[in-house]
């Protein structure tokens, strides 16, 4: 049984916002992230740490940990550089 994301943003319109930022932020790490669809980098990802995701079909294949660690890399990665971005705006608001 599949469940679909309940995931919502909390700001109306950042899902365009957050996607440049993922594209950004994955392009520095060095994967190839086509602007228009930021969600397929997770293949590039998978591909890299030798997890079989399939971009078509089932993925029921793979065990909670596999794509835990697909979305763990994409996301920490996001995460390290929103704080790294908060360190510094406030920073340079302390000064």
């Amino acid at each position: 049984m599949s469940r679909r994301s309940s995931r919502r943003l909390l700001v109306p319109g950042a899902q365009q916002g957050l996607d440049a930022f993922k594209v950004a932020v994955m392009q520095r790490e060095g994967y190839s992230v086509n602007p228009l669809r930021p969600d397929d980098v997770k293949y590039e990802v998978a591909k890299r740490m030798g997890i079989p995701l399939n971009n078509t079909g089932d993925n029921g294949h793979l065990s909670t940990k596999s794509a835990g660690q697909v979305g763990g890399r994409i996301g920490g990665t996001m995460v390290r550089e929103m704080i790294k971005i908060a360190k510094e705006q406030l920073a340079g608001q302390s000064r």
